[in-house]
């Protein structure tokens, strides 16, 4: 075979610690991000790296601190029904948007109400289906004031759900459930989200933002907690080419990063010391498989292809520990679920199993006389071009043989919502809260936003479908345990990786406690002179 896999990094003892010399502005935090955003405006956003810079601009209902817990936001108290269906907040008297004017319950009517509109094209719209009304409103079935999302008073909020819902004010810490500006959104369109046109609740305001570049945010003085607040500016700068990063943060421009060059994790141990940081993820990486397309409709090809996967190498080689061998879904861990499913392969080496997968391959039409090829998508970083490669290697054992496309994040995830045709394509999923649902949900037939590949299983929908309403949760874990088991047999996605949180932090920022949610929110820190 061509690659000789657990060539296991070699362990370096950590000599002199690099010491960046901090340069620039002092009360400035340089922040580095996952990748540039393509949006910031909160109902159409969908990755991690808007999902750092928008929990510092707004605040919802609820929120996170630096430890993950799930803290009150724009909502100061909350009361849950006896039947779990109806939540009743109360809202902050001092909130305020960055205007100066009241933050109201019907300022969240209204975003609500703007998340699930056909119109808006939220990506995430299926994150609320909980609410009741939520699916009828987003398919245009039913109008918008029908939505069970109610303002009772200036500060009172009443949430009905169609059914309970174990996670759902985990819910109302994403994206999807923040609160939008109405006069603003009215006025400018799709440019409310500009520097100068940009209202909002949270600690911070926009005041600058470059293409490709830095997007700066200043404590917003009207937040009720504003003198509180360590870290004045914040500037979010996207950090695609990780060892272009690393540079930076030695040289002392950058604060912290987000992401590491998995390839050089045991120079970084080295050289920077207690300054990695490594951290729980609840987070997945697999390969997704155009399954509308032949061969790769064909189970048998996908299973070839993931047999000869060694998810082993890739975690403890490739990425240095960083990453953990991926045979399911849903991590281990997870909340309101059992030990998940897997797929096969763990057992033995990938060299075993590779009479299997020539088995599959030749009863698929194909070999020596006819090779297996596949186009292999994935936006471009030093770790996904590693990941790759490695891949690709593993293929070529087997004669399959590989092309690379590769672009930046925000085209590469755009491409694939919005059904662009591939073959094989590098996907990652970092849950928005602690069920397995959350990851499950991804694979449903008609969720085209987030399902690559455009999988579709009657049984597997069932079986989601009767695990919503399921109030019982060791009944609803054995029916998303069957679910993710029809997944993992007929392989639409490939599980390569689980997530560690990977991160550089800088000896002057403080507060910073690495979490299963990753959630770092800058308000919560503060930086030493």
């Amino acid at each position: 075979m061509a690659i000789r896999r657990r060539a296991w990094l070699a362990g370096a003892t950590a000599l002199a610690v690099a010491r960046p010399a901090w340069a620039g502005e002092a009360a400035l935090y340089r922040r580095g991000n996952d990748a540039d955003p393509e949006t910031l405006d909160p109902h159409r956003s969908s990755s991690v790296a808007e999902a750092h810079i928008l929990r510092d601009l707004f605040d919802g209902l609820l929120t996170y601190d630096n430890h993950g817990a799930i803290i009150p936001g724009a909502a100061r108290s909350w009361t849950v029904s006896e039947d779990g269906l109806t939540f009743r907040f109360v809202l902050r008297p001092d909130g305020k948007w960055s205007t100066g004017e009241p933050v109201t319950a019907e300022d969240f009517v209204y975003a609500f109400r703007r998340m699930l509109a056909p119109a808006t094209g939220a990506k995430y719209a299926e994150i609320l289906s909980p609410i009741r009304g939520a699916a009828a409103v987003n398919r245009g079935e039913i109008a918008g004031d029908a939505l069970g999302v109610i303002a009772e008073g200036s500060l009172t909020l009443t949430i009905t759900l169609e059914q309970p819902t174990p996670y759902f004010l985990e819910l109302l810490t994403h994206q999807t459930a923040l609160p939008v500006h109405r006069a603003s959104v009215e006025r400018y369109g799709d440019s409310f989200t500009r520097p100068g046109n940009f209202v909002t609740n949270g600690p911070y305001r926009l005041i600058d933002r470059v293409p490709g570049g830095a997007i700066t945010l200043e404590v917003n003085p009207h937040h009720p907690d504003a003198a509180a607040i360590a870290i004045r500016r914040v500037a979010f700068l996207p950090m695609a080419d990780m060892s272009a990063a690393v540079r930076r943060y030695a040289a002392g421009e950058l604060d912290s990063l987000s992401e590491l060059p998995v390839d050089q994790i045991v120079d970084l141990r080295r050289r920077f010391g207690s300054q990695v940081v490594l951290g729980p993820s609840l987070g997945l990486e697999v390969l997704a498989i155009n399954t509308r397309k032949a061969p790769f409709s064909d189970r048998r090809v996908r299973q070839a292809l993931s047999l000869l996967i060694d998810r082993e190498y890739l975690a403890e080689g490739l990425y240095g520990g960083t990453m953990s061998p991926a045979y399911s879904i849903c991590p281990p861990g997870i909340d309101n679920y059992r030990t998940p499913p897997e797929t096969e392969g763990r057992q033995g080496l990938p060299i075993d199993h590779e009479a299997e997968a020539r088995r599959l391959l030749t009863e698929a039409g194909f070999g020596p006389g006819r090779p297996l090829t596949v186009e292999y998508r994935f936006n471009v970083s030093d770790n996904n071009r590693n990941t790759a490669v490695a891949v690709a290697e593993m293929w070529r054992d087997l004669g399959i043989e590989t092309r690379f496309v590769y672009t930046d994040a925000k085209t590469h995830f755009a491409f694939l919502r919005d059904g662009g045709a591939f073959d094989v394509a590098r996907y990652a999923w970092i849950a928005d809260y602690s069920d397995p649902q959350n990851f499950l949900f991804l694979l449903q037939s008609g969720n085209d936003g987030l399902n690559a590949g455009r999988w579709s299983n009657a049984a597997y929908d069932a079986l989601l479908a009767k695990a919503a309403s399921e109030r019982d949760l060791t009944r609803r874990a054995d029916m998303l345990y069957d679910a993710e088991t029809i997944a993992l047999r007929e392989l639409p996605w490939i599980p390569l990786m689980h997530y560690r949180s990977k991160a550089l932090i800088a000896p002057r920022l403080q507060g910073y406690t690495p979490n299963v949610r990753n959630a770092a929110p800058t308000r919560f820190l503060r930086l030493d002179a």
